[in-house]
């Protein structure tokens, strides 16, 4: 690897930043440009050094390391951010992962395994091994359908009925017509949707009801 790879080290202890500068400076590709001892420090850094590679630890005082991530590639989305953990089950591992972490490694890495991983990350490879990955889009998959369920848990089976009809572009008319009721109470199910969902006009529902796939939802008979 002939560029050299520009790093950032957050640890909240300096023996760690210390222990792992020691480290990387043996190896003329690495250049440990800046440390940080909490995310306010990163992003301080991040935008000051402008580094390849974020050694972020995952458990920072204050906001940890999963919000620093969240913040530093919403920033600069162009930068690699290794998450230092001291147990590979960490549960807040997967939220690092979903953040847009590439990978992870332990405190307790051996050097040659810490050169290993930050050269994989230089290439643009991932550190995450296929099975936390799916289980990364497990819980992603997992917190989207949550999310779809909430999206209508304040509207009746009814409104549920009217709002996927309103989605397809139907009237007032056209509605009362298909659900046996009448055109003033299919009305009235309309404004009673928007204000539960806080929207404003029935293009706005129909969108949100397309996006959080109504359909799915609709009561069965």
């Amino acid at each position: 690897m002939s560029k050299t790879l520009k790093i950032l080290l957050v640890d909240d202890h300096e023996v760690v930043r210390l222990g792992l500068k020691s480290l990387l400076s043996r190896n003329k590709q690495f250049q440990v440009v800046a440390e940080a001892g909490n995310a306010s420090e990163a992003m301080d850094r991040v935008a000051r050094y402008q580094p390849d590679v974020v050694v972020m630890d995952i458990r920072l005082p204050g906001k940890n390391g999963i919000e620093a991530t969240r913040e530093i590639l919403a920033a600069h989305p162009h930068i690699k951010i290794i998450m230092l953990t001291s147990y590979a089950e960490d549960e807040l591992l997967f939220d690092a992962i979903a953040a847009g972490a590439s990978g992870y490694v332990l405190k307790q890495i051996g050097s040659n395994e810490l050169v290993t991983a930050l050269e994989k990350i230089g290439r643009g490879e991932s550190l995450v091994d296929s099975t936390l990955m799916q289980k990364v889009f497990a819980r992603v998959r997992e917190a989207s359908r949550k999310a779809e369920d909430e999206a209508f848990a304040d509207l009746s089976d009814q409104e549920l009925k009217i709002l996927a009809l309103v989605s397809k572009g139907k009237t007032n008319k056209e509605i009362a017509d298909a659900v046996f009721l009448s055109e003033k109470t299919v009305r009235n199910y309309v404004s009673s949707i928007l204000s539960k969902l806080n929207l404003s006009t029935r293009s706005e529902a129909a969108a949100y009801a397309v996006t959080h796939r109504v359909q799915d939802h609709l009561p069965t008979d």
